[in-house]
């Protein structure tokens, strides 16, 4: 499969494009490659379209493969473009070093709240169900929100 989906569906990769553009080169090939086609299509074609038409199908998605291919048109090494996603390799980004201990200090912000709304439910309920509740709520929300906060290695 190609990596451009532009060239996939026969298009010039243009920022200019409109949804019925991408839509008619996708109805194009779909006739043409079809599985269920009395000739049999060409059904690797068909999926490599089907994926293409996936990802430009909204102008997001044009925006994003444009962005993937680069100013020239070429895809970039950092990037792939995958099953109708362009997919961008997070260790290619440069984090600097204040951004990892701001992170840090939102970490513990999120702690010390977690900590005050237990130790508030604690001391109006005692220990309760609906405390135990609370603090179970309390950890889920600091694993799912505090973990974007950990330093990558």
């Amino acid at each position: 499969m190609s990596d451009d989906p532009f060239r996939v569906l026969g298009l010039p990769p243009r920022a200019d494009l409109s949804d019925d553009d991408v839509r008619a080169a996708w109805r194009r090939i779909a006739a043409a490659t079809h599985p269920d086609r009395d000739d049999g299509g060409d059904p690797a074609r068909f999926g490599a379209a089907a994926a293409a038409y996936a990802m430009l199908r909204t102008s997001y998605g044009r925006g994003e493969a444009l962005a993937d291919l680069g100013p020239g048109g070429h895809s970039r090494g950092s990037t792939a473009w995958r099953g109708g996603r362009a997919r961008r390799d997070w260790r290619a980004w440069p984090v600097p070093a204040n951004r990892i201990r701001g992170r840090a200090w939102v970490l513990a912000a999120r702690v010390l709240a977690a900590v005050a709304m237990c130790a508030g439910a604690f001391a109006v309920a005692g220990w309760a169900p609906s405390s135990i509740g609370v603090l179970t709520g309390a950890l889920t929300w600091l694993v799912a929100t505090g973990r974007h906060d950990i330093a990558r290695r």
